[in-house]
């Protein structure tokens, strides 16, 4: 016989001559696609196809009996690309769900997210929870008709886009609120309509780490509104009288009240950040009753959501409440102009005023009663003015 070598493949590796062994080693390198089907092969004559001889350099692998491609050498590097790594691998997306190959369901849930503020199978499933309670009745509700639940669930979860995304209120001082028992919040009062008050219950439940309800003390105009009066109580919300303040700050709550009152938040917005008067006094001997200790509070922003030109006194008259504000776009835009302008707002709260200092009979006692409103009027015009110059715009 000749010392013709039996080349693999038939007739193509025929027509390559004397490289057929390099064929045979290119042949190895090519991958077949996923899912194609394999290469048709010549059938050669006679009863079986004649197995590959070897190349001259190098072993070579055998063709499979049924004309397939041989397999790779078990012993020798595989020219094979990586699972996955290939043109045609199909991408998968990453850990954060963020990749090309993200799924929809997927997307939709980092949406959710996001609209939610947390994952939404948690949020879900809070809710789920909330609407049981409500039906079965498991939830508490105190004499004042303040409702945590609801308020943590809903009331304070309505408020909270206007808090974080419209006036982007930034909170200093958090922590002269203390961790627990009773302490009373002084604060002025400013905007027009009372929106000043919601975002400082907002500010101390959401920032104080021990997450602590403001109970705040409100004019008796909040509780004969319809609606407003209902929701008032739920949000914990009571009437600005001695007697209530002390109960509540016996029972160690945290109470808030604006002396201010209709006076700050009905001024012209020429006396904007000047504090009026602060009454008579009334918070600071319910604070030395109960020996808790007072809190300044400074809010800055609030005075420029609803600029004050004038007071229609007529209407406010006919109407029977204190003031009737004209505004740039009230009532000129018909509701639209009840939209607050989107100033950036700043709430400090200052060092705590102790009282547990003085003798419980001390309440009685009209100068020095004078002399601590003066002191916290003072500490909390003061602190104003300071927010005022480090504010850089209105509304940045």
């Amino acid at each position: 016989m000749t010392d013709a070598k039996v080349l693999p493949f038939g007739d193509d590796a025929r027509r390559r001559g004397s490289g057929g062994g390099t064929g045979a080693r290119r042949s190895r390198g090519r991958e077949r696609k996923p899912g194609a089907p394999a290469p048709a092969q010549k059938a050669e004559s006679g009863p079986q196809a004649p197995l590959a001889a070897v190349p001259e350099d190098g072993p070579g692998i055998p063709a499979q009996a049924d004309g397939s491609e041989p397999a790779a050498a078990a012993d020798g590097p595989r020219d094979e690309a990586p699972a996955g790594s290939g043109p045609d691998a199909s991408d998968t997306s990453d850990a954060s769900g963020s990749g090309p190959g993200t799924s929809l369901p997927a997307a939709l849930g980092a949406v959710a997210d996001r609209l939610l503020g947390g994952p939404w199978e948690q949020k879900v499933a809070a809710g789920l929870s909330f609407l049981r309670r409500r039906v079965t009745g498991d939830y508490d509700v105190d004499e004042f008709g303040f409702d945590p639940d609801l308020t943590d669930q809903v009331l304070l979860s309505l408020l909270r886009p206007m808090y974080e995304g419209y006036f982007r209120v930034e909170v200093k001082g958090i922590e002269n609120i203390p961790a627990e028992g009773g302490a009373l919040v002084v604060s002025n009062h400013s905007g027009t309509l009372p929106i000043d008050a919601l975002m400082t219950q907002v500010a101390v439940h959401d920032h104080h780490p021990a997450g602590r309800h403001l109970r705040l003390l409100a004019a008796d105009l909040v509780f004969v509104l319809p609606v407003v009066n209902e929701l008032a109580r739920k949000a914990g919300h009571t009437l600005a009288c001695a007697e209530d303040a002390q109960l509540l700050l016996e029972r160690g709550e945290v109470v808030g009240v604006m002396p201010e009152g209709f006076k700050g938040i009905g001024k012209p917005f020429s006396e904007r950040y000047k504090l009026q008067r602060f009454g008579r006094g009334g918070f600071v001997a319910t604070a030395l009753k109960t020996r808790v200790p007072i809190v300044p509070c400074s809010v800055v922003g609030a005075e420029e959501i609803y600029p004050m030109i004038g007071n229609s006194r007529t209407l406010a008259r006919i109407l029977g409440i204190p003031y009737f504000p004209l505004t740039p776009t009230f009532p000129w835009l018909g509701p639209l102009g009840l939209l607050p302008l989107p100033t950036k707002w700043t709430i400090q709260f200052g060092e705590p005023i102790a009282t547990d200092t003085y003798p419980p009979e001390a309440a009685d006692d009209p100068m020095l009663v004078f002399n601590l409103t003066d002191q916290v009027r003072e500490t909390i015009q003061h602190t104003l003015y300071e927010l005022l110059v480090e504010r850089r715009s209105v509304f940045f």
